[in-house]
């Protein structure tokens, strides 16, 4: 029986929306060639550590919508998601029943918006906590916090990586939460 998905709405604590953004400077690859690498080995890209990607529905190499995978999250945090949406320059996940967060995350590869031999990694969520508790865990005490940053710093610097090209800067970080910004950092 498939899982429930998990939208932002049915979830607690207040409504963060997260961009992690990485600028390449002269890929080797286009945008599509270098998301065809990621939609085909979405796990190579996450650290193992922290979140260790697992698909259980769809085919072993490539994606799909209705794809989806296990995620072994570092503590007691692991969920599951589902692809909801694909193209050759972006997919999405939505959390599933049972996940610590409550609502979708985007991975688009875009221009660059200034520099025409630069393109832009960048993934973008918008999500609460499951409930109380993994809010307490993640807002107050930070845990889950420190995890899924560093799960998608190394994300970002991999695909730099794959690109065969160079970075502009570090990874930026922009935190908003309920439409007003929290932080923004490198």
């Amino acid at each position: 029986m498939a899982k429930s998905e998990q939208p932002a709405d049915t979830g607690s604590g207040p409504f963060l929306e997260r961009r992690y953004r990485l600028d390449i400077i002269r890929p080797r690859h286009t945008a599509a060639e270098l998301m065809q690498q990621i939609q085909c080995d979405v796990a190579h890209f996450s650290p193992d550590l922290l979140a260790d990607f697992e698909k259980t529905a769809g085919a072993q190499h490539g994606l799909a919508a209705g794809d989806e995978f296990k995620i072994k999250i570092l503590g007691p945090w692991n969920g599951e998601v589902r692809v909801t949406d694909i193209s050759p320059t972006a997919f999405e996940f939505i959390t599933l029943d049972g996940h610590p967060e409550a609502g979708r995350i985007r991975f688009s590869l875009l221009p660059h918006p200034d520099r025409a031999d630069a393109i832009r990694f960048e993934i973008h969520s918008w999500a609460r906590s499951r409930d109380g508790l993994v809010a307490f865990m993640y807002d107050k005490l930070g845990a889950g916090k420190r995890v899924q940053e560093q799960t998608w710093r190394i994300f970002c610097e991999r695909v730099a990586e794959a690109s065969g090209g160079a970075t502009l800067s570090e990874v930026q970080i922009d935190t908003f939460e309920n439409g007003a910004v929290v932080s923004a950092h490198g």
